[in-house]
This record gives structure tokens, sequence and C-alpha cells, in this order.
């Protein structure tokens, strides 16, 4: 049986979210990962060299909700957002 965050220390689902010049509608994208009635998750953030105010809205999301973690990368398109994203989940950064 596999263990679940509250023995592990870690979130038993990790969403990663790209971001590019997004502002008008990531807020909405982040307020609905919120209000889900699941918590054990945390949600990556990754912004891909946005030119708009999306990586400072996902800073702003970083800094109020423990379950949100924000990365800025230089524009590279999608491909390359998953591995950066898998990168920088807490499961990654264990010892």
């Amino acid at each position: 049986m596999d263990k679940n965050s509250t023995e592990t220390g870690t979130p038993i689902v990790s969403i990663i979210v790209p971001v590019y010049n997004v502002e008008k509608y990531i807020r909405q994208c982040l307020d609905s990962i919120v209000a889900q009635t699941f918590t054990d998750f945390e949600a990556v953030l990754v912004d891909d060299g946005s030119t708009d105010s999306s990586g400072d809205i996902c800073d702003e999301y970083a800094q109020k909700d423990p379950h949100f973690t924000a990365v800025h990368k230089q524009n590279e398109g999608v491909a390359p957002i998953l591995p950066c994203a898998l990168r920088n989940t807490i499961r990654a950064r264990l010892p």
C-alpha cells in the first residue's frame, strides 16, 4: 500500500501548470485549483519567459499558498516545461 503525504511529507499529486503570457486567464486557472476539495497536492507553475504579468501572478500565488511553487525560465516553448517542472517537484527535491 502506498504511503500518503501525511506519512511521507510529500503530496500525492503534482499539478504542472505551463504559463506563457496568460495574465488574463491565469488567476481563473489557479483559483480553480485552490477551490478543489482535494488538498494533498502541489502545483508547480512554470513561467516560460512571459512578457506580461503572468510570472508576477505565479509568484503571488506561491507566496500566499504553500501548495504552489513558481519556477521561472527563459522562453523555450512547451516541450522543455515538463522536465523543468519535474525537477522542481517536492519529491525531486528530497534527498
